[in-house]
């Protein structure tokens, strides 16, 4: 009886999930020991939250015309506009539809890369997001590039020159001083650089985007800010690196100083400042609908304050998508960053 009981009992399990993966279909097999991989684990967790939070974009970008009072075409078109000729627009539009077939439709055309018409220009959505996006794709990569190599030899020299206490007048400059530009908002320290040097010293264009000049004004304006806050953040994590023993060994053995400091205190100190990093890169993107403004800029950012102006709606909801697809991007290429250079902070999607 017993023997007979053992043939037809199912076989282990693993952590009671029902058959096990040694004696189990290949497919499951694989499966199963894919997920067992902690990091593995993590990235599809990130991704199905990504999924997630781009509904929730996409949603409330399509709910943008439909939160507007008043009728959207008729407020871009003007109040001289024939009854007709608004009607006709409205329904080339599929305003006239019901707001779940709306929805329906919206979806469709994103996922055919289809982002409707701009009132005022009869042009594609994507046509005009397609010709705008370089622009600022440039001036917020090069901003960002320009905060990375200047916050993180500030904030190491920083660190090792005020360590154990020591040059208290750098630290409280330092602190006070990066403080100060993180506080100040980046159009603000747009207008301030026009003013000094384009209209009073003619050293750099004043507006526009052409030749190399033309983007230092600019990129200045977005960095400066969140390089110093990001050094900031590089000092505090060095400080708490050089505390370590391993850099106290590393000292005792008499290495070169700059093997200590770039070879074992700086990649110790990039985890918490990766973080910083991307979440800064998230800011610059959406920091430059203002500086565009400043600038006149030819990108993205001056776009979205023209559609607004003009009441061109389905424009304003193709970059307000950009913009938020842009930062729900970078935030989760940040964190399976992340995940791979400290294998600590993926315990949590354990």
């Amino acid at each position: 009886m017993n023997a007979a009981a053992e043939a037809i009992s199912p076989p282990p399990t693993v952590d009671g999930a029902g058959p096990s993966a040694a004696t189990g279909p290949a497919p499951w097999r694989w499966a199963t020991a894919l997920w067992r991989r902690r990091w593995v684990r993590f990235a599809i967790l990130r991704g199905g939250r990504l999924l997630v939070s781009l509904w929730i974009l996409v949603t409330a970008a399509f709910l943008i015309i439909h939160l507007v009072p008043g009728d959207p075409v008729r407020a871009a078109m003007g109040i001289t506009a024939p009854a007709e000729v608004v009607e006709a627009r409205r329904e080339a539009l599929g305003l006239n539809l019901p707001l779940g077939e709306q929805y329906v439709r919206f979806l469709g055309g994103l996922l055919r890369g289809d982002l409707g018409d701009s009132i005022g220009s009869r042009l594609p959505v994507g046509q005009v997001i397609a010709q705008r996006l370089p622009a600022t794709a440039s001036l917020a990569g090069l901003a960002f590039l320009v905060a990375v190599l200047v916050a993180f030899p500030v904030g190491l020299a920083v660190a090792v020159a005020t360590r154990g206490g020591r040059r208290r007048r750098t630290e409280l400059g330092f602190a006070t001083g990066s403080v100060l530009l993180g506080a100040i908002p980046d159009f603000l320290l747009g207008v301030a650089f026009v003013s000094v040097f384009a209209v009073g010293l003619h050293l750099l264009p004043v507006a526009g985007r052409g030749g190399p000049a033309t983007y230092v004004l600019p990129v200045l304006s977005l960095c400066l800010g969140p390089a110093a806050i990001l050094a900031r953040i590089v000092r505090v994590e060095t400080l708490g690196v050089l505390q370590t023993d391993y850099v106290r060994t590393a000292r005792a053995k008499r290495l070169p100083p700059h093997r200590v400091y770039l070879r074992h205190a700086l990649p110790n100190a990039v985890t918490a400042s990766l973080t910083v990093g991307g979440l800064m890169l998230s800011s610059m993107v959406a920091g430059t609908v203002l500086v565009e403004s400043v600038f006149a800029w030819p990108g993205l950012g001056s776009t979205i304050v023209s559609a607004i102006l003009t009441k061109d709606y389905p424009l304003a909801q193709g970059v307000v998508l950009v913009y938020g697809v842009g930062v729900l991007l970078i935030n989760t290429v940040v964190d399976l960053a992340l995940a791979g250079l400290d294998p600590r902070s993926t315990v949590g999607a354990s």
